[in-house]
């Protein structure tokens, strides 16, 4: 088994599936003989040929659009947008054509296809490389949308969302490519490097979509994350002192409620971090449907931690980036109420 980076990790997981499915196909910007902005597609192109990795021209809509008609006639196409900032332009071929094309011919045709795109902040990339769109795509009756957290998920789940009949929007968190983030960001660099979830198998295996990972237990309070928010919710847990249980959601559409469920109700706290803007933010439907099903085991108010309702400051970027001290007073909070 090889120690792997998530950006390791995802070019195995694309090795894997042009070299066992001839109708896998990969193109995008730059992700062909260039092997990608954040080099997951490199040497694909090399191994496999042009037909099967290619560059497209800077049209978003374009991209989308021909990977919908090309999983409507049998292969399944995994198109990169380059940054998820700007999949907004794909954004009606998405929901007007991809997510609608199973219902609207009665299950003659589908879009199997899966949209890879690095999203998040922490990196200095300002207000137009930084955000975190996962909520808008989970509003979307038809798409699936999953989020990784570490190399093993990363690969299992890209694996898992190929091989899936409905189309897939698969956010990749930049700021984990190289290594663990846990928002300390004043700390030395981590790599993945004698981290458990870098042992990556290097052949085919799956991680499941709509099952999540009880990645902490704990009795006294339960923190739904989900990316790179896993790490920074370890780092928070353990500054707070709390005894509370981590759930890394790893797809939110579908959502292991199960899992979430029974961790609520055996903790009666829930704490819901991402980075996303709070308002309208997936941590309002995560809230939601706590509340609803586990309204009788609650001790505290469900709390929200997440980004401000402003565009991601380039000056300002920890300032806007959810960081372990903001969870770990959450956890205070929540804690007050005994």
């Amino acid at each position: 088994m090889a120690t792997m980076t998530m950006i390791q990790a995802l070019n195995s997981a694309l090795d894997v599936k042009l070299g066992d499915d001839p109708d896998t196909l990969i193109f995008g910007q730059d992700v062909g003989y260039f092997g990608g902005v954040f080099r997951v597609t490199d040497g694909l192109q090399k191994k496999h040929g042009m037909q099967r990795c290619f560059d497209a021209p800077i049209s978003e809509g374009g991209i989308i659009a021909t990977a919908i008609g090309m999983g409507a006639y049998g292969l399944r196409p995994v198109p990169e947008i380059q940054f998820a900032d700007y999949i907004l332009p794909a954004f009606d071929q998405l929901v007007s054509e991809a997510a609608r094309l199973r219902y609207r011919s009665n299950g003659e045709f589908w879009a199997p296809i899966t949209v890879r795109s690095p999203y998040g902040g922490g990196i200095f990339g300002g207000q137009t490389h930084s955000q975190s769109p996962e909520a808008i795509f989970a509003h979307i009756t038809g798409l699936k949308t999953v989020i990784p957290s570490n190399p093993y998920d990363a690969k299992g789940l890209l694996i898992a969302a190929i091989e899936d009949d409905d189309p897939v929007i698969f956010l990749e968190p930049k700021r984990l490519y190289n290594g663990p983030f846990d928002g300390r960001h004043d700390q030395a660099l981590k790599t993945w490097a004698g981290d458990p979830t870098a042992e990556v198998p290097e052949g085919h295996y799956t991680v499941p979509l709509g099952k999540a990972a009880v990645v902490r237990e704990g009795s006294a309070a339960t923190v739904l994350a989900y990316g790179t928010m896993v790490h920074v919710a370890k780092a928070g847990i353990a500054d707070s002192g709390v005894d509370a249980e981590l759930i890394d959601l790893r797809s939110i559409v579908p959502l292991d409620i199960d899992t979430i469920v029974a961790s609520v109700a055996k903790t009666g706290r829930c704490v819901i971090l991402h980075e996303a803007s709070k308002f309208g933010g997936f941590g309002g439907e995560l809230a939601a449907l706590v509340q609803e099903r586990c309204f009788w085991a609650l001790k505290s108010p469900i709390e929200r931690v997440a980004g401000w309702d402003t565009p991601y400051p380039h000056a300002f970027e920890w300032d806007y980036f959810p960081g372990p001290a903001r969870l770990a007073k959450a956890l205070a909070r929540t804690m007050e109420n005994r």
